[in-house]
């Protein structure tokens, strides 16, 4: 880990800075649009126009990156985030947000895609499980990070949105001083949606369900404390332990993955998920079993992404898993912009229970198509089965590809050790 540090510090630090001002944006508009008087739908229109650029952005930043090179896109993508974040309370319309949060996202997801390539250029085949543990950490304690910050300001003023602006403008310094050099940039040509549907369909069906999970999570979970009438320090602090979850809870599922079938797992994960949003959904007015109902959800729900990329290696061959990684960011990404809209209708239509009632169908969705999958198809043995990798889903398809890659090598090292022992 030591290594991972010495050689990727400048970039995990300006990734820290950064995710503290996405996470703080994110839950800053939630508090906003309802002192604003924004409707419920139209806050989930503007949450979900994020997802959009950020779809967008994954496809368009590997060509801007060709032509004119990564400093040029990271600095110039950075100053467009850094400009929109003081933009919001001067524009205070829906439709302005909405657009703003489309360019927002796009920018995040260059930024992304540019950061994980100089993240692959750092690391070596013996510590890039490490590299991607350490991103995986900082880009989980930054969002939790800003969730506290926001308690330090007013959401009705202008402070709590410099902040970020600030946070933004700062964290490209270390990455853009430091000596390392440029890395190459190459993508894989991706798989067709068909190949991947006929290699996995557990796979994509829970790819773009759990598309839909993480945006609820991510875009209109301070919508919905604002809606229950939570306060600005319950709103952060619940925000901030479905994070946590995901982070903590992480590491356990991925033990479990690697030694038993990843498709039990991936029932009885999304089963339990189910379980914590109808306990969030009948004790939403105790505010403690209302972090426990977060800390699970979001533990359960983040750690199923990268249990869903794993199991969807097991039925590739080698050559064809970084390709794969394109198409299942995709699908993630369908399910991430429907997922806003329709948790905010829900909302309006039923109330702020319907947040939990959204993601209590969702999981309950999963778990029961993964359970009838079982009867169609036999399982892959456990010794069988590819390597787990941490990844979250806010991931470009770089650090998808990249984990496709780390798994990979580690299944043909694995291989060559079998042939080695008698």
């Amino acid at each position: 880990m030591f290594q991972v540090l010495g050689s990727a510090w400048a970039l995990l630090l300006g990734m820290l800075l950064l995710m503290i001002g996405n996470g703080l944006q994110g839950t800053l508009l939630g508090l906003r649009g309802a002192i604003e008087g924004f409707s419920t739908f139209d806050m989930s229109i503007v949450m979900s126009a994020y997802f959009v650029g950020f779809l967008g952005g994954s496809r368009i930043a590997p060509l801007l990156i060709r032509r004119v090179g990564h400093v040029r896109v990271f600095a110039a993508l950075g100053s467009i985030i850094s400009g929109v974040l003081v933009l919001y309370p001067t524009l205070t319309d829906p439709a302005a947000w909405s657009i703003l949060r489309i360019l927002f996202g796009f920018c995040f997801s260059g930024v992304y895609v540019t950061a994980e390539s100089w993240l692959n250029n750092a690391t070596t085949n013996d510590n890039r499980g490490k590299a991607l543990s350490a991103y995986m950490i900082v880009q989980m304690a930054g969002i939790t990070i800003a969730q506290f910050i926001i308690t330090l300001g007013d959401p009705s003023g202008f402070v709590l949105f410099i902040i970020p602006s600030v946070l933004v403008s700062l964290s490209f310094m270390p990455i853009l001083l430091s000596v390392n050099p440029t890395p190459a940039f190459d993508t894989t040509k991706p798989m067709s949606l068909r190949q991947l549907w006929e290699a996995s369909p557990t796979g994509c069906v829970g790819m773009f369900l759990m598309g839909g999970v993480f945006s609820a999570q991510f875009g209109m979970s301070a919508v919905y404390g604002s809606l229950a009438g939570l306060s600005v320090a319950q709103i952060s602090t619940f925000v901030a332990t479905i994070y946590i979850g995901g982070l903590i809870l992480q590491y356990p599922i991925g033990y479990l993955s690697d030694r038993m079938d990843r498709r039990r797992l991936i029932m009885f994960t999304a089963a339990a998920g189910a379980i914590a949003a109808i306990l969030g959904a009948a004790f939403q007015g105790n505010f403690a079993v209302l972090l426990v109902a977060g800390f699970l959800i979001g533990g359960l729900a983040n750690p199923l992404y990268a249990l869903l990329l794993a199991y969807t290696n097991d039925y590739l061959e080698y050559e064809d898993m970084a390709a794969a990684s394109g198409g299942m960011v995709f699908i993630n990404g369908v399910g991430a912009i429907s997922g806003p809209v329709i948790v905010g209708w829900m909302m309006g239509l039923i109330g702020p229970v319907g947040f939990w009632v959204y993601l209590t169908f969702l999981m309950l969705l999963l778990a029961g198509y993964s359970l009838w999958r079982m009867t169609q198809r036999p399982s892959i043995p456990v010794d069988e089965t590819s390597s787990y990798t941490p990844v979250l889903p806010s991931a470009s398809p770089v650090a998808v590809e990249l984990a496709q890659e780390f798994d990979i090598e580690t299944a043909q090292e694995e291989e060559r050790i079998d042939e080695i022992e008698p």
